[in-house]
């Protein structure tokens, strides 16, 4: 063998060094991103299957103008109140916000909303576009997804 046979064997040995080393690491990482992703998925899965609650009652006030909304927590997973989304008659209503009233159990003071707790979002006619009445449909959904709906009736004073 020549030097010309010699050096371009060097070359190309390290060019395949130099690619290898530039290769590995991005697909490590893109490994790595892959398996975070895929554990994200299967932990918002689980949580989605965890989370179960039920829209017990939605009752409309006509003497006081308010909306309110009962639901129990019936599954394993706590949920926060305020990341709850009301939709009441195709409008959304932000619940963490300031145009609806959130209660736990009765607790004014606690965004924390565990199993076998009733949550109860109050809504007044004023906060919404929607003409609230007897018939109008309302769905709560919590942060995983899960939703649960019920048609308002009127109570009577």
């Amino acid at each position: 063998m020549g030097v010309s046979v010699s050096a371009s064997t060097a070359i190309i040995v390290a060019g395949l060094f130099f690619a290898f080393t530039t290769f590995y690491p991005v697909a490590a990482n893109g490994l790595d991103r892959v398996s975070n992703a895929q554990e994200g998925i299967n932990e918002r899965a689980l949580e989605r299957q965890n989370t179960d609650f039920a829209v017990t009652n939605a009752t409309y006030d006509a003497d006081t103008e308010t909306l309110t909304v009962n639901a129990t927590n019936e599954g394993a997973v706590g949920l926060v109140a305020g990341d709850a989304t009301l939709v009441v008659g195709n409008e959304y209503v932000d619940v963490g916000g300031a145009n609806a009233d959130t209660t736990v159990d009765g607790d004014g003071d606690t965004a924390l909303w565990l199993g076998d707790e009733t949550l109860s979002v109050r809504v007044t006619q004023g906060e919404t576009e929607t003409t609230i009445e007897e018939g109008t449909r309302v769905v709560l959904v919590v942060e995983s997804g899960v939703r649960d709906a019920a048609t308002v009736t009127e109570v009577s004073a």
